[in-house]
């Protein structure tokens, strides 16, 4: 795996040692790395990447997509299947994904090159700085789908689902955003709906048990969600920022 010099990737992402960051928060995601990337790939990484990079200083996305509706945010887009078909459905919304795991990063810019899709960008970080300086009311929709369960007791102070997190998720978003989890992990899944609830500033949608068993009818399905590898069937929690 190449690492361009002046790609826009952080140097946390090549995988080499990086100077002492007390003022980053820590990390909700595991490896960054993976299988070498094919010569596309890599092509991609190259020269797509920087064009679409989301800049460091961000605060308002809509300055990203002049001429769209609104703005949505995608946190961790694994292969980028589910982000790519919605901006293929909506092209008149501007969609951010965040990815720190370089191969799912590289599939992404390879469907939204295929696909000729205009209104994604990307920030192959972590998410939660780019949220906590967005200008309040930027989002209209949020989707947070079946990020690292962190499952091991110990290691649950990573997840990303955490009240200082969710303030500055509420703030960035618009009233009336929609926000949409999912996990496969039944540990996750009670703390998560806990912390949204008990927040107060998300409304949940739910009416009956189908509404968070059922994949909603506009989900894009992952190929880490055919894998299976939780521990309960996915669910699906929805929220509208009050």
């Amino acid at each position: 795996m190449i690492i361009p010099a002046g790609s826009g990737i952080p140097p946390a992402m090549t995988g080499k040692p990086s100077p002492s960051r007390p003022d980053r928060p820590i990390r909700t995601f595991g490896r960054v790395g993976g299988r070498a990337l094919s010569s596309r790939q890599q092509a991609l990484v190259e020269a797509l990447l920087p064009r679409l990079a989301v800049p460091e200083a961000l605060e308002d996305p809509a300055d990203l997509f002049p001429g769209l509706r609104e703005v949505w945010l995608e946190i961790g887009f694994g292969g980028g299947e589910h982000l790519a078909e919605q901006a293929r459905r909506h092209p008149d919304v501007g969609l951010i994904g965040c990815e720190p795991f370089i191969e799912g990063m590289a599939k992404a810019l390879t469907q939204v090159e295929a696909g000729g899709l205009e209104n994604v960008r990307f920030l192959m970080d972590d998410a939660r700085p780019l949220v906590a300086r967005l200008k309040p009311g930027s989002l209209a929709r949020v989707f947070i789908l079946f990020p690292d369960p962190w499952p091991k007791k110990r290691q649950q102070k990573r997840r990303l689902i955490q009240p200082g997190f969710l303030d500055d998720l509420h703030r960035a978003c618009r009233a009336g955003a929609r926000i949409r989890f999912a996990t496969d992990v039944a540990g996750y899944a009670d703390e998560a709906l806990w912390q949204f609830l008990r927040h107060g500033g998300f409304d949940w949608q739910a009416e009956g048990a189908g509404d968070w068993r059922v994949a909603p009818e506009d989900h894009v399905t992952t190929r880490y969600e055919t894998k299976k590898l939780g521990d309960c069937a996915p669910v699906w929690f929805d929220f509208i920022t009050q």
